[in-house]
Parts: C-alpha cells; sequence; structure tokens
C-alpha cells in the first residue's frame, strides 16, 4: 500500500525520487527539521525487502518465523515443582520417581528447542551485521537503504527482550534441569542407559545448562554474537558496527520522543517494540564498545534515552529500565 509522507500536499512514496528521500535519516538523527514536520522515519510496520535485500531477508526471515512459537513455548512452560519436591522427599517411592522423570523429560526437550533457537538467531544477527555494516556505505545510509534488514535487527531485538522478561518470571526452568542433570548422573552411576541422552548428551546438557544460568539468556547471546563479529570482521573498523547500534538507538528515540513519527504508527504495540529496541541496541552497544554506552564519549544519547522511556506508563517500561540497569 502507498503510504502518504508527512507535508507535501498528500504526496505519496511513490511519487518521491529515491534521490529526495537520500539523508532524510541525517534529518531524523539531526533533528534540525523537526519543526517543518518530519518526512521520513524508519518503518517498522510495513518496510520490504528490496532485490538487493532478499536473499539475506529470505535467510534472515527463516528463523524469525518460528519466534512467536518459541515465545508461547516459553510462556507456557508450567514446570515439575511439585513432582520434584515429591520425587526427592521420598526417594525409596519409585511411582513418585517416574511420574517427575516423565514430568520432565518433555520439559527437557522443550527447553533444548529454545536453545537451539538461540544458536539460529545468532547465526541470523551475524548475517545481519554483516549486511548492515560493510563499505563503502555507512550504517546510516545502509539503515536508510535497507530498511526491511534493520526492521528484522529491531524483531531479534525485540524477541530477545520477551524471551529475556518471560524467563526472568520463570524460576522452574532451573530447577528441572537441575534435576534431570542429577538424575542423569546417578543413573549413569548406575549403568542405566536412558533414552533421553540421544536428544541431550552430556555436551549439550552443559551448554545449555550455561545457557539459562544466565539472567538474560537471549540477550547474552547476541551480545556474544556481536562482540564475536567484531572480532572475527578485523579488517571492518569497529565504528561500522557499534555506529550501527548507535544509529539505530537514536531513531528509535526520536520516533518515540516526536509526536509526528509516533502518530504514524497504526498500533501502540510498535511503541513498545520501539523502546524494546532501542533498549537492546544500547546494551549491545554498551557490550561491544570498548568505554561502553554509558561513557561521554559513547554515540548515543542515554540521558534522552531514559527520559523517554520515564515518559511511558511504567507498566510498560519497568522491565526495559531494569535491563539499561
Amino acid at each position: 500500500m502507498e503510504k502518504e509522507m508527512w507535508g507535501g500536499g498528500g504526496v505519496t512514496v511513490s511519487a518521491v525520487s529515491f534521490l529526495s528521500q537520500m539523508g532524510n535519516l541525517l534529518k531524523v538523527l539531526t533533528c534540525t527539521e523537526l519543526e517543518h514536520g518530519p518526512n521520513f522515519f524508519l518503518d517498522f510496520e510495513n518496510a520490504q525487502p528490496t532485490e538487493g535485500e532478499r536473499e539475506v531477508w529470505n535467510q534472515v526471515n527463516s528463523v524469525l518465523q518460528d519466534s512467536e512459537n518459541i515465545l508461547f513455548g516459553l510462556h507456557s512452560y508450567k514446570g515439575a515443582g511439585q513432582e520434584i519436591r515429591d520425587a526427592i522427599q521420598n526417594p525409596n517411592d519409585l511411582m513418585l520417581q517416574e511420574r517427575a522423570w516423565n514430568l520432565v523429560c518433555p520439559l527437557v526437550i522443550k527447553l533444548k528447542k529454545f536453545y537451539s533457537f538461540s544458536l539460529r538467531l545468532e547465526e541470523a544477527l551475524k548475517s545481519l551485521l554483516v549486511s548492515l555494516t560493510c563499505p563503502p556505505l555507512t550504517p546510516t545510509q545502509h539503515l536508510e537503504r535497507e530498511q526491511a534488514l534493520a526492521k528484522q535487527f529491531a524483531e531479534i531485538l525485540h524477541f530477545t527482550l520477551r524471551f529475556d522478561e518471560l524467563k526472568m518470571r520463570i524460576p522452574a526452568i532451573q530447577n528441572d534441569f537441575s534435576y534431570y542433570r542429577r538424575t542423569i548422573s546417578r543413573n549413569r552411576i548406575n549403568n542405566m542407559n536412558l533414552d533421553i541422552e540421544n536428544e541431550v548428551n552430556n555436551e549439550m546438557a552443559n551448554r545449555m545448562s550455561l545457557f539459562y544460568a544466565e539472567a538474560t539468556p537471549m540477550l547474552k547471546t547476541l551480545s556474544n554474537a556481536t562482540t564475536n563479529f567484531v572480532t572475527e570482521n578485523k579488517t571492518l573498523p569497529l565504528e561500522n558496527t557499534t555506529d550501527c547500534l548507535s544509529t539505530m538507538a537514536s531513531v528509535c528515540k526520536v520516533m518515540l520522543e516526536t509526536p509526528e513519527y509516533s502518530s504514524r504508527f497504526s498500533s501502540e504495540d510498535t511503541l513498545l517494540f520501539c523502546m524494546r529496541v532501542m533498549v537492546g541496541v544500547i546494551i549491545l552497544y554498551d557490550y561491544v564498545h570498548p568505554n561502553g554506552a554509558f561513557n561521554k564519549s559513547s554515540k548515543i544519547d542515554m540521558k534522552g534515552c531514559i527520559k523517554v522511556l520515564k515518559d511511558q506508563p511504567a507498566d510498560n517500561v519497568e522491565g526495559l529500565l531494569n535491563a539499561l540497569k
């Protein structure tokens, strides 16, 4: 669908030449033309891939299309707390042991699915970083010209913070997995072979244990992936990556604090999406940049970003402010 631009007497995007749009993102970042009415914003709702973006977009989309199922699976995770307590308190009751074990095994398979998805998400992020930081374009030019990839980058961050917010509310995950590992170890001593070890062997269990031990495991995965991307691409200036992150944070902040922009979103959910993305890129920047995001030399306006969050309803931003802390 064609979308009307602000100002210009109802001129549509299709009638505006490519050259006339170049540099508009910079106007958003510097805010020098806000008094004239905004004429560009990063379209998180409707951006579609160009032919040049299509290959990477398809690759990343194959991962993102599973993200809602992952969140649904995590949201519906109930745990086996009572059954585990009963089994521990009655170690000689084989029926209680079996009941706890039969409940825990499917949960561990589910936890493996979440962990495996984090590995796919890590690869998707690396593909996007390659596209959004490669010379000769600047990060600003990449975001301006490759909005569909920028939107996918934002969707990965949005998913990540939602996953971690849910995970923090489910202490049963670590309790269930600890019980699973203790039981496996005990049965191994007794020379018992269990079918589930074909699904979750000792090496996989070790990796999963490290993953779930993190307060925010998905964010930790993305942070490590971004740091590794910088380390592995020694010929790529660090600024290409950090500027991509700081630019995205600046775009989100301006869109949130400027009614002319935020009113163009068709759904209030997009405002929360924008907030999560802003917080996500700030945290990644803080991990990757040697001086962090909170240093005076940071290219991110931290005071402005925090003010934008505090201006929102408390229920929407409490978790995001905690993530920044």
